[in-house]
């Protein structure tokens, strides 16, 4: 994929209007990248001193340990030297009782200069600079002699061996002192051992060591940069796809996505970001996919109705264009061409209501009045219209109601209004002599079932998808079909989709036709409702339709009372009752027909 972050520009660079161009890198990478650089830096920079400061501690520590302890031997060796040398008795410090001044023994002073004990001391013993001090000392009272040393008695050796390497003169060392004291039958004495500017190796180690953590530091920042850089580039990649996928979204391709494969490799934030655009960019590809849809519908609906419509008004024109010639003088052509006219009309008249019902039904503006009434009423009275017409087509229209009440929350119009457009299908397409029946039965869940079923010419398997598209009205297996506006199941599919029921067909070409529709006891209560499944080959009338259809999410709904007692139950059972009271039709009422001619 390529990279679209944007050149880093260097300072000082400067754009073609002669403004400055700011210094600051502008790809999100490089700027993550010289953050980590800059913590990790300034973390070295914080530790590396307090590291130095911290082991220049415990070198110096451990060398003011060490001198202390040569310090303690070297006195331990010039008191133990003397006592052996002299004896306890002859004095080593002398006090002139008249002056107050002391002095020291000849022979310890011999000891120390001519003999060369002090140098030798210094150099294989104190490897320092030393002070020795003599003076006559006083016995405390916890034991321990105490010297109190004379500045006049003072001699200082420095070492004379050279230093071996890494060794040298430290004088940051701080001076360390040892005091001891000597018993003497002509007087106490003691010495006090001062030790200053040894040859130590720490600055030597202080300096190897920094040399290292130098070196250390590099590396690490040196491995840190490689690691801004590796996390830098993995955070920043999810967020080049996402950008690419936006851009080309933006572009038009409504099928860009994140892939998923990819989401795992970044942070929990960025798989979350990620998730909500493809789930977004699903949400406008669906959107802008109905919107189109819905425009491809709308200007096939405009075509079909302007079809519709051309037909009567060119009969219509037909006839006046005749009227006008000679045939207006003939009454008996004249009365004709005006019945036809008329029947025009009265067609144009119906398409239009078609048109108007179907268009409030589409748009919202019909809302449902649901009332807990007993639809058994509502079938036999959308039956009842119909049987003027099966009387005169010579066809049998038969209604099986259950003789419990069938109580559900329904809109009797509606519901009456998809009664009747199924029943006036049935006739339209039965042959005289055939037999429509209509059979309503309750359902396991407490919704109802109506079915209508005719023997008439059937409906070709390849076209039951589409016989409730607006307009359809199939092919010319009967000449019923090149009748009516096509808007009927239409409107019916409409109805139902509000009332969260479903509507569903089988039908056999010339053994007759059968559609089932479900209404739920309560639409309000319905979350979603499954497509019913194709029946079997081979399966009778009363069992599974062949094809359900879906519904829409939300209907616009109208909760009321019902005005009044059922039309054919006059003590109606309570809604709570109603799905255990319901019959199947096993036990219908008996069925009300119309005579066949």
């Amino acid at each position: 994929m390529a990279d679209v972050r944007a050149p880093d520009v260097a300072s000082g660079q400067r754009t073609g209007d002669g403004r400055r161009r700011n210094p600051v890198p502008q790809s999100f990478q490089t700027r993550l990248t010289f953050a980590f650089m800059a913590v990790v830096a300034l973390t070295l920079a914080l530790v590396a001193p307090v590291i130095v400061i911290r082991l220049d501690d415990f070198f110096r520590h451990q060398e003011e340990t060490n001198l202390q302890e040569r310090s303690d031997a070297t006195a331990a060796i010039l008191v133990r030297a003397i006592a052996d040398s002299v004896g306890d008795q002859k004095a080593v410090v002398w006090t002139n009782p008249a002056t107050g001044a002391s002095s020291l023994s000849p022979a310890v002073d011999a000891l120390l200069t001519d003999a060369g004990l002090l140098q030798l001391v210094t150099d294989e013993v104190a490897q320092a600079t030393v002070k020795v001090q003599f003076g006559p000392a006083t016995l405390e009272t916890d034991g321990v002699m105490v010297p109190d040393p004379d500045p006049a008695l003072t001699y200082v050796a420095s070492m004379r061996v050279p230093p071996t390497s890494p060794q040298k003169p430290d004088p940051a060392i701080n001076p360390v002192t040892s005091a001891r004291g000597r018993a003497n039958t002509r007087g106490d004495w003691g010495v006090v051992v001062e030790l200053s500017n040894p040859y130590t190796s720490r600055a030597a180690t202080l300096a190897t060591i920094t040399g290292l953590l130098l070196v250390m530091a590099g590396a690490a920042f040196m491995v840190a940069v490689l690691v801004a850089a590796f996390l830098a580039h993995r955070f920043t990649v999810p967020i080049t796809r996402l950008t690419d996928a936006s851009r080309r979204l933006a572009e038009g391709d409504l099928g860009s996505r994140v892939a998923t494969d990819e989401l795992s490799s970044g942070t929990l934030e960025l798989r979350a970001l990620s998730t909500q655009f493809n789930q977004m960019a699903d949400r406008l590809e669906e959107s802008v996919s109905i919107i189109r849809r819905d425009r491809d519908r709308s200007r096939d609906f405009l075509a079909d109705v302007s079809h519709e419509l051309r037909t009567p008004i060119a009969a219509m024109r037909t006839f006046v264009e005749l009227l006008q010639g000679p045939a207006g003088l003939d009454s008996a052509a004249r009365s004709e061409f005006l019945d036809s006219s008329a029947v025009q009309l009265d067609r144009l008249d119906w398409l239009a209501q078609n048109l108007l019902e179907l268009s409030k039904l589409d748009s919202g503006l019909v809302l449902l009045e649901l009332r807990p009434d007993d639809v058994r009423g509502t079938i036999e009275s959308a039956v009842e219209q119909s049987l003027a017409s099966a009387e005169r087509k010579g066809i049998g229209l038969t209604v099986a109601l259950p003789s419990r009440p069938l109580r559900i929350r329904h809109d009797p119009p509606r519901i009456g209004q998809v009664v009747t457009n199924l029943v006036g299908n049935a006739l339209k397409f039965t042959e005289r002599g055939g037999s429509v029946r209509v059979i309503a039965r309750a359902e396991p869940d407490g919704g109802a079932r109506i079915e209508v079923i005719d023997t008439g010419v059937g409906i070709p398997a390849a076209e039951l998808p589409l016989i409730f598209d607006r307009f359809y009205r199939g092919t010319a297996l009967n000449e019923a079909r090149s009748t009516g506006s096509g808007l009927g199941l239409a409107i019916v599919k409409s109805i139902l989709d509000m009332h969260h029921g479903t509507i569903a067909v089988e039908s056999r070409v010339g053994r007759g036709t059968r559609f089932v529709v479900t209404l739920p006891k309560d639409p309000r209560e319905v979350d979603e409702v499954e497509q019913q499944a194709p029946d079997p080959p081979g399966a009778t009338a009363d069992d599974a339709p062949a094809r359900a259809l879906s519904r829409p999410d939300e209907p616009k709904v109208d909760v009321s009372s019902p005005s009044g007692d059922p039309a054919v139950n006059h003590d109606p059972a309570p809604l709570s009752q109603a799905s255990d009271q319901a019959e199947t039709s096993s036990t219908p009422a008996p069925e009300r027909s119309s005579p066949q001619r």
